[in-house]
C-alpha cells in the first residue's frame, strides 16, 4: 500500500469496510488507503459490531447482500444508537432497492460494480455534510416545532427528551433552515445536500426528517411539501 506521505493520521478519516467478499474488501480497502483514508474491514455485520466496540469510525461502507444480517437490516438496526454516516454498496440497481436503502437510514448508495474513484469522491462528500463537533461556534442552536435543534452534536432536544439525526437529516435540516421560509426545488436541495438530483434521496430524508420533528406527519407545522415546486422550513431562533 502507498502510504499518504506527511499526513496527520489522527485527521485522517476512519472508515470501516463491511461486506463478505474478501476481493472487494482488498481492493476496497487498498484504494481508501491509497487516497487518504485508514480502513478497517469487517466480513460480516457482527464482525462490524464488535469492531465498532473498540475503534471509532468516521464512516461505513457496507455491502447489502451479506450473509446472516444483511447490510440494510444491519445499517437499520444502527440507526437506533448512531449516526454514523453510511454508504451501501449493492449488486442490485433498481430504484426500489436504493429507496429501500435510504429508508434503512443510509446516508448513500452506490451499485457494483462500481468506480473507485466515485466511491472516493462520495465518501468524501458524505464527510463534507457531517456536522462538525469540533467547532461549536459555527452555527447556532434554533427551535423547529416542540424541538431544539443542537447542530454540534447533530440533536434533537426538548425537555429531557433528546433524538439523534443521521449526518444526512441533520445535513438537509441546516440547509433547509438557513434558508427558513423559502420554498426550496427538489433540486437545488440535492446540490446543497450534494446528492444525486436522480435518485428519491432528497424526498426520502424528508419523509425520515419529517417523522422525527413533526407530531403529525400528514399535517405538518414545520416541514410543508409545496406541490410542484420543492420544500420550506418553518424555524425559529432558540
Amino acid at each position: 500500500m502507498k502510504p499518504v506521505a506527511n499526513a496527520n493520521l489522527a485527521a485522517l478519516p476512519h472508515a470501516l469496510i463491511v461486506d463478505d467478499d474478501d476481493r472487494i474488501r482488498q481492493l476496497v480497502s487498498r484504494y481508501l488507503h491509497e487516497n487518504g483514508f485508514i480502513v478497517c474491514t469487517a466480513a460480516s455485520a457482527a464482525e462490524a459490531r464488535e469492531l465498532m466496540k473498540k475503534l471509532e469510525f468516521d464512516v461505513l461502507v457496507v455491502d447489502v447482500m451479506m450473509p446472516g444480517q444483511s447490510g440494510l437490516e444491519f445499517t437499520k438496526e444502527l440507526r437506533k444508537e448512531s449516526d454514523i454516516p453510511v454508504l451501501l454498496l449493492t449488486a442490485l440497481g433498481e430504484a426500489n432497492a436504493r429507496i429501500s436503502g435510504f429508508e434503512s437510514g443510509a446516508d448513500d448508495y452506490l451499485p457494483k460494480p462500481f468506480e473507485p474513484k466515485e466511491l472516493v469522491l462520495r465518501l468524501q462528500a458524505i464527510l463534507r455534510r457531517r456536522p462538525q463537533k469540533t467547532a461549536p461556534e459555527a452555527s447556532a442552536s434554533f427551535r423547529v416545532g416542540r424541538w431544539i435543534y443542537d447542530p454540534v452534536l447533530n440533536e434533537l432536544q426538548t425537555g429531557d427528551e433528546v433524538l439523534r439525526l443521521t449526518a444526512a437529516e441533520g445535513n438537509l435540516l441546516k440547509v433547509l433552515a438557513e434558508r427558513r421560509g423559502e420554498v426550496i426545488s427538489r433540486n437545488d436541495l440535492a446540490s446543497l445536500c450534494d446528492v444525486d438530483p436522480d435518485t428519491r434521496a432528497i424526498d426520502v430524508q424528508v419523509v425520515r426528517l419529517r417523522r422525527k420533528i413533526e407530531e403529525n406527519q400528514r399535517m405538518p407545522r414545520c416541514l410543508h411539501t409545496v406541490r410542484g415546486k420543492g420544500y420550506r422550513l418553518l424555524v425559529e431562533d432558540a
